[in-house]
């Protein structure tokens, strides 16, 4: 088992078509929050989640789960954080928190496991796993 701590900071304009009748983001939005965070903060180590894939390998969701706390609004500028708190071979945990400002709207964790394209358990790329080093706690803005 590998520990990790990789923090990663995203910023999303919340759009129109991403909110309700009272222009409040839809709660399944918040999913797509997490999953634009976690592409891009693989991105910022240098493994674009298209070479995961070119590699043999699909990191899907086995488990998510979210907690909310506040709305967001259409136009909000929100902050979307990701943390991988956990490496293991073919699995990543990661916790995140979306906030606005100071104020904390939503957060959730997941597990993300490695699979292949039959969806059988596969190795994480070594790339995934020196993320750590490469990024350590460094807060990216996109």
């Amino acid at each position: 088992m590998n520990s990790a701590l990789i923090q990663y900071t995203h910023e999303i304009r919340v759009g129109y078509h991403q909110t309700d009748g009272q222009r409040r983001v839809h709660h399944s939005n918040y999913l797509n929050y997490f999953e634009d965070a976690r592409v891009e903060m693989l991105r910022a180590g240098g493994m674009p989640y298209k070479a995961i894939e070119d590699s043999g390998r699909l990191l899907v969701v086995t488990e998510m789960n979210v907690r909310y706390f506040a709305p967001a609004d259409f136009d909000d500028l929100l902050q979307v954080e990701v943390v991988t708190t956990e490496i293991r071979k073919v699995r990543l945990t990661h916790h995140y928190r979306v906030l606005r400002e100071q104020t904390l709207l939503a957060e959730a964790d997941s597990v993300i496991a490695s699979v292949d394209p039959t969806g059988r358990p596969k190795k994480l790329p070594p790339e995934i796993l020196s993320l750590a080093s490469k990024l350590g706690n460094k807060a990216g803005t996109l």
